[in-house]
């Protein structure tokens, strides 16, 4: 039980006198490029259900018409 409070005890230390916090704006700024590259990602997986949806649909309606 003693090395579980000494780990809390450790742990905190560092979090409080050894980590390098960004700034506001570094958190912001890195924050919205994110969510920018995450909508780019999304748009892209969405572009590319879409075309292989369609292409599917298309390669389907040629099997079924014989």
């Amino acid at each position: 039980m003693n090395d579980f409070f000494l780990y809390i005890k450790e742990s905190y230390n560092e979090l409080v006198h050894n980590v390098t916090w960004p700034t506001w704006s570094e958190l912001t700024s890195n924050a919205v490029l994110v969510i920018v590259a995450s909508i780019i990602f999304a748009l892209v997986v969405f572009g590319l259900d879409t075309v292989s949806n369609q292409s599917l649909k298309f390669i389907y309606s040629l099997a079924s018409n014989k």
